[in-house]
C-alpha cells in the first residue's frame, strides 16, 4: 500500500531547502574563486622569498644576525599563509562537492514528491519517502563533520596552541642559551612537520584530490596505505574486472562507501584484518569487506543509528545494485553491495 506524502508541506520544505542550497552554492563558487586568486599570489609571493632565503643562505658569514633572522620569519610567514590558504581552498571545494550532491538529492525529491509521493515497490511494501532520505543524507553528512570536527580539536589545534608556547619559550631562550634555543626551534620543527602530516590526512579524507585525477582504484589504493599506517589494521584490495576510470559520480560514491565501511571494521568491529575485494565489470560494479572483528548484528544495526550503513544501502539501490551484510557477534563481518556500472 503506497503512502502519500503531505504534499503541501513536503513540497514546501524541500523547495526551500533547494534555494537555500542554491544560495549557498552561488556563495561557495565565489568564495573559491576569490581563494584561488589569493593562493596564486601567495605562491608566487612565497617563490619569491624561497630564492631570497637560498640568496641569504649563500652568504650567512657576511650578512648581520637580524636580517638572517628576519629573512627566516618571512619565508616561514609566507609558507604558513600558503598552507593555511590551500587548505581553506580545498575545505570550500569539499563543500562545494557536498551542497552540489546535496541538491541533486533535493532535484530528485523534488521530482518524487511532485509526482505523487512515495512509490510502493513491488512486493507491497513502501519505499522511503523523499524528505526521509533527504534527511538521511544530512545526518550522515553532520555525523562526519563531528568526527572530523573533534579530530581536528584534538589533534592539530591544540598542536598549534602547543606551538605558540613552545615559540615563546625558543624566542626567550635566543639571548640566554642560543643552543637549548636551537633544541627547542629542533622540536617545534618536529611537532609541525607531524602535525602537518595530521592535517594533509584529515584533508584527504574530506576529499581527496586524487580521485578527480587518477581515479577510484588508484586513489583506494593510496587511502589503504595510509589508513593502514594510521590504525596498524591489515588492508589489502583486490581488483578484477576491467580498471578504468567511472563516472564521478559513482567513483565517489564507491569511495566514500569503502571509506565509511574500512573505518567501521576499526571504530567498532575491532578488526586487525580487513579483505577489500572490487570487481570491475562491464555491466556491474561488485565491492565486498570482509573483517575479522567482532561482527554484529545486521538486523539491529540497521534499525538503530547506523547511518552510514543505511546510506550505502539506499544509494546502492537507487543505482540499480544490492547491499547484503553476513555477521554474527563474534564471527566477524562482510558487507558487499554492487551497483549497474551503467547508471
Amino acid at each position: 500500500m503506497s503512502v502519500e506524502l503531505e504534499s503541501p508541506v513536503g513540497e514546501l520544505d524541500i523547495q526551500a531547502e533547494l534555494d537555500e542550497t542554491v544560495r549557498a552554492l552561488r556563495e561557495i563558487t565565489l568564495m573559491i574563486e576569490q581563494s584561488q586568486v589569493e593562493v596564486s599570489k601567495l605562491s608566487q609571493r612565497n617563490a619569491a622569498i624561497t630564492t631570497h632565503l637560498q640568496q641569504v643562505q649563500n652568504q650567512l658569514d657576511k650578512m648581520p644576525q637580524q636580517e638572517i633572522r628576519n629573512a627566516y620569519d618571512s619565508a616561514l610567514d609566507a609558507q604558513q599563509r600558503l598552507f593555511v590558504m590551500r587548505g581553506q581552498l580545498e575545505k570550500l571545494q569539499s563543500e562545494k562537492t557536498h551542497l552540489e550532491r546535496f541538491k541533486s538529492a533535493l532535484e530528485r525529491a523534488s521530482t518524487m514528491t511532485a509526482g505523487g509521493g512515495a512509490v510502493a515497490s513491488s512486493s507491497g511494501s513502501t519505499s522511503k519517502s523523499p524528505m526521509a532520505s533527504v534527511e538521511m543524507l544530512v545526518n550522515a553528512q553532520e555525523t562526519e563533520r563531528q568526527r572530523l570536527s573533534r579530530q581536528i580539536h584534538d589533534g592539530p589545534a591544540q598542536a598549534l596552541s602547543n606551538f605558540i608556547l613552545q615559540t615563546e619559550i625558543a624566542m626567550r631562550l635566543m639571548d640566554v642559551d642560543t643552543n637549548q634555543a636551537r633544541d627547542e626551534l629542533n622540536n617545534l620543527k618536529s611537532s609541525a612537520m607531524g602535525t602537518f602530516q595530521k592535517v594533509r590526512n584529515f584533508i584527504f579524507e574530506l576529499r581527496p584530490m586524487m580521485l578527480d585525477d587518477l581515479g577510484l582504484v588508484p586513489t583506494l589504493r593510496r587511502y589503504a596505505d595510509a589508513f593502514r599506517e594510521q590504525t596498524s589494521i591489515d588492508v589489502t584490495i583486490t581488483v578484477t574486472g576491467n580498471e578504468r576510470r567511472l563516472q564521478p559520480y559513482l567513483e565517489v560514491m564507491l569511495f566514500r562507501a569503502i571509506q565509511e565501511l574500512l573505518g567501521n571494521s576499526a571504530r567498532h568491529g575491532q578488526a586487525t584484518q580487513v579483505k577489500v575485494l572490487i570487481d570491475l565489470g562491464e555491466d556491474r560494479i561488485r565491492v565486498s569487506i570482509d573483517d575479522n572483528g567482532k561482527g554484529f548484528d545486521p538486523d539491529s544495526a540497521l534499525q538503530n543509528n547506523s547511518l552510514g550503513l543505511k546510506l550505502i544501502r539506499e544509494r546502492a539501490e537507487m543505482l540499480g545494485g544490492n547491499f547484503e551484510i553476513d555477521s554474527s557477534p563474534g564471527k566477524g563481518a562482510r558487507v558487499s553491495f554492487a551497483v549497474s556500472a551503467r547508471s
